[in-house]
């Protein structure tokens, strides 16, 4: 299917390489920015933008009605959300197929399993890919979580299961910061991706 017009939901680097792939096919493109992004160059080299919020992601880059609202204005008929903000958002492309909106990324169930990083390890270990086993951090005591990255070896790497895109992770490399980096990362995750499921 040859698109006429694709909106890019993501910023920098990542919408910019989207753009100049659009350019070479001959697609028209429209790039979305929070008002501190105004200048930047993904804005500049699209031929349309539109101001989708301020300066907080939250409030524009991962603020789904506005991002559906510029599509529809703009006229474009598919979303390329990049990768991370909401490339891995199932409502986000649910939403997009209900506004006829086609969504440029994985399918529905794909975005469903691989979304939680816990259900997606064991998918690839039931097909025979080596995987680290994950410790489940809200399963254990803080004691127990000590323990079993004394076993594992730091560097440890904390992670949010419902992460994506190089946010809700966390290295550490020393026992004392563990438990304060883990605390912290459990309320970024709760309110970042609504689950505040972690694992190492």
């Amino acid at each position: 299917m040859k698109f006429k017009k694709i909106l890019i939901a993501n910023r920098g680097e990542i919408a910019v390489r989207v753009v100049r792939s659009c350019k070479e096919l001959g697609i028209a493109t429209v790039s979305v920015h929070s008002v501190a992004d105004e200048s930047s160059l993904h804005v500049k080299l699209a031929d349309e933008s539109v101001c989708i919020g301020p300066a907080k992601s939250s409030q524009s880059y991962l603020n789904i009605p506005a991002i559906l609202s510029a599509a529809e204005i703009t006229e474009a008929d598919a979303v390329h959300p990049g990768f991370g903000f909401l490339s891995e958002n199932r409502e986000f492309a649910k939403m997009c197929e209900k506004w006829g909106i086609t969504f440029i990324g994985p399918n529905l169930e794909a975005i469903e399993k691989m979304g939680d990083k816990i259900l997606s390890k064991k998918i690839a270990e039931k097909a025979g890919l080596p995987v680290l086993k994950p410790i489940l951090v809200n399963t254990r005591t803080d004691e127990q979580i000590l323990e079993d990255a004394k076993n594992m070896g730091f560097p440890v790497l904390v992670k949010a299961s419902a992460g994506g895109g190089g946010r809700g992770m966390k290295r550490v490399d020393e026992i004392e910061d563990l438990i304060p980096t883990t605390r912290r990362l459990k309320t970024e995750a709760l309110a970042g991706f609504g689950d505040d499921t972690l694992f190492f």
